[in-house]
């Protein structure tokens, strides 16, 4: 078997997140998150690296799209399961960031994906929904959906972030 014959290549580019960590805590979540979408702020790096993008931003709610690639797949011919949890978890917590005003911080602390089928190159298209379930003072609960163009469930997810009073002098300084 000859692999250099197989062997497929990705260059993956992106912006020096420095200005998008500076923005997250001199905006509020839902003004960081409408900037990313009009492309007047860069996405952040992982979404270049996974290849997903909001298409739409409100208060508490969040969707992005993402069509999945061969790169994703795992031995068995599917996306990987991280990169299907990596995009429901960045849609849930993007939805909490939504809600934050400008200088507060959020971790997830807690995350569950449950696979209901497989995604490959053939799923097509694909959107992740991630929406507030609950919003304390400390913390937040999420979930989020991965469907295709006909509604048809791929995944499902929750989660649970702890909200951060920020400390920007510290974060901006790591």
């Amino acid at each position: 078997m000859d692999l250099a014959a197989t062997d497929r290549y990705r260059v993956v580019t992106w912006q020096d997140p420095a200005e998008l960590r500076l923005a997250a805590y001199e905006l509020t979540g839902l003004e960081l998150l409408h900037r990313i979408a009009g492309r007047q702020l860069p996405p952040p790096p992982v979404a270049d690296l996974v290849g997903f993008e909001p298409t739409f931003v409100s208060p508490g709610l969040v969707v992005f799209a993402y069509e999945p690639r061969e790169e994703h797949y795992n031995a068995l011919g599917t996306v990987h399961g991280g990169i299907v949890t990596t995009i429901l978890d960045s849609a849930m917590s993007c939805a909490v960031h939504s809600e934050l005003e400008s200088g507060v911080a959020y971790a997830t602390v807690e995350l569950k994906t449950s696979f209901v089928r497989p995604v490959t190159l053939a799923t097509g298209p694909l959107r992740a929904e991630g929406r507030i379930v609950h919003q304390g003072s400390r913390i937040a609960t999420a979930e989020a959906k991965l469907l295709d163009a006909t509604g048809t469930l791929y995944a499902t997810s929750s989660s649970t972030s702890m909200i951060l009073a920020a400390h920007r002098e510290k974060q901006l300084a790591a």
